[in-house]
Protein backbone atom coordinates (compact mmCIF):
# COMPACT_ATOMS: atom_id res chain seq x y z
CA UNK A 1 0.00 0.00 0.00
CA UNK A 2 0.99 3.62 -0.47
CA UNK A 3 2.52 5.20 2.60
CA UNK A 4 3.89 8.70 3.16
CA UNK A 5 5.57 9.52 6.46
CA UNK A 6 6.57 13.10 7.33
CA UNK A 7 9.12 14.09 9.93
CA UNK A 8 11.20 17.10 10.97
CA UNK A 9 8.59 19.45 12.37
CA UNK A 10 8.99 21.29 15.64
CA UNK A 11 8.99 24.60 17.47
CA UNK A 12 11.31 27.37 16.26
CA UNK A 13 11.63 31.12 16.69
CA UNK A 14 10.89 33.51 13.86
CA UNK A 15 13.86 33.69 11.51
CA UNK A 16 14.87 30.11 12.20
CA UNK A 17 15.02 27.07 9.92
CA UNK A 18 13.64 23.55 9.70
CA UNK A 19 13.98 20.72 7.20
CA UNK A 20 10.97 18.47 6.68
CA UNK A 21 11.28 14.98 5.22
CA UNK A 22 8.71 12.69 3.60
CA UNK A 23 9.58 9.03 3.12
CA UNK A 24 7.45 7.26 0.50
CA UNK A 25 6.76 3.57 -0.02
CA UNK A 26 4.45 1.58 -2.28
CA UNK A 27 4.98 3.87 -5.29
CA UNK A 28 7.44 4.21 -8.15
CA UNK A 29 8.81 7.30 -6.50
CA UNK A 30 11.09 8.55 -9.27
CA UNK A 31 8.30 9.15 -11.82
CA UNK A 32 5.84 11.01 -9.61
CA UNK A 33 5.23 14.66 -8.89
CA UNK A 34 5.56 15.19 -5.13
CA UNK A 35 3.92 18.00 -3.21
CA UNK A 36 4.02 19.71 0.17
CA UNK A 37 0.81 21.22 1.51
CA UNK A 38 0.08 22.95 4.78
CA UNK A 39 -3.01 23.73 6.80
CA UNK A 40 -3.12 26.42 9.47
CA UNK A 41 -5.87 26.59 12.12
CA UNK A 42 -9.09 27.92 10.62
CA UNK A 43 -7.68 28.04 7.09
CA UNK A 44 -7.93 25.97 3.93
CA UNK A 45 -5.20 23.52 2.99
CA UNK A 46 -2.78 25.21 0.59
CA UNK A 47 -0.11 23.96 -1.79
CA UNK A 48 3.31 25.10 -0.60
CA UNK A 49 5.68 23.50 -3.11
CA UNK A 50 5.89 20.79 -5.76
CA UNK A 51 8.64 18.99 -7.64
CA UNK A 52 8.36 16.97 -10.85
CA UNK A 53 10.20 13.79 -11.82
CA UNK A 54 12.72 15.90 -13.73
CA UNK A 55 13.32 18.27 -10.82
CA UNK A 56 11.21 21.24 -11.90
CA UNK A 57 9.93 23.10 -8.83
CA UNK A 58 7.04 25.41 -8.06
CA UNK A 59 6.30 27.44 -4.94
CA UNK A 60 3.51 29.42 -3.40
CA UNK A 61 4.23 33.15 -3.56
CA UNK A 62 4.25 33.34 0.23
CA UNK A 63 7.29 31.04 0.50
CA UNK A 64 9.32 31.91 -2.60
CA UNK A 65 12.89 32.73 -1.71
CA UNK A 66 12.59 31.09 1.70
CA UNK A 67 11.61 27.44 1.07
CA UNK A 68 13.30 24.85 -1.15
CA UNK A 69 11.81 21.52 -2.21
CA UNK A 70 14.10 18.69 -3.29
CA UNK A 71 14.02 14.93 -3.78
CA UNK A 72 16.36 11.99 -3.37
CA UNK A 73 15.06 9.19 -5.58
CA UNK A 74 17.54 6.68 -4.18
CA UNK A 75 15.99 7.20 -0.74
CA UNK A 76 12.38 7.63 -1.94
CA UNK A 77 12.32 10.87 0.02
CA UNK A 78 11.20 14.43 -0.66
CA UNK A 79 12.41 17.34 1.48
CA UNK A 80 11.27 20.85 2.30
CA UNK A 81 14.00 23.17 3.56
CA UNK A 82 12.37 26.12 5.31
CA UNK A 83 14.47 29.20 6.06
CA UNK A 84 13.53 32.59 7.43
CA UNK A 85 10.46 31.15 9.12
CA UNK A 86 7.63 33.49 10.06
CA UNK A 87 4.79 33.09 12.52
CA UNK A 88 2.47 32.88 9.51
CA UNK A 89 4.18 29.61 8.53
CA UNK A 90 2.74 27.87 11.59
CA UNK A 91 0.70 24.92 10.29
CA UNK A 92 0.54 21.18 9.92
CA UNK A 93 2.60 20.26 6.87
CA UNK A 94 1.53 17.31 4.69
CA UNK A 95 3.30 15.32 2.01
CA UNK A 96 1.10 14.51 -1.00
CA UNK A 97 1.12 12.52 -4.23
CA UNK A 98 -1.53 11.80 -6.90
CA UNK A 99 -1.37 8.36 -8.52
CA UNK A 100 -2.93 6.65 -11.55
CA UNK A 101 -5.15 5.07 -12.68
CA UNK A 102 -7.75 7.00 -10.66
CA UNK A 103 -5.45 9.87 -9.60
CA UNK A 104 -6.30 9.41 -5.96
CA UNK A 105 -4.85 11.84 -3.45
CA UNK A 106 -2.48 10.20 -0.98
CA UNK A 107 -1.46 12.03 2.19
CA UNK A 108 1.00 11.59 5.00
CA UNK A 109 0.00 11.94 8.64
CA UNK A 110 1.32 15.49 8.85
CA UNK A 111 4.03 17.13 10.92
CA UNK A 112 3.46 20.21 13.08
CA UNK A 113 5.54 23.33 12.49
CA UNK A 114 5.16 26.08 15.08
CA UNK A 115 6.97 29.40 14.71
CA UNK A 116 7.04 31.68 17.76
CA UNK A 117 7.39 35.47 17.43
Amino acid sequence: QVQLVESGGGLVQAGGSLRLSCAASGIIFSINVMNWYRQAPGKQRELVASITSSGTTNYADSVKGRFTISRDNAKNTVYLQMNGLKSEDTAVYYCNVNLPPQWYNYWGQGTQVTVSP
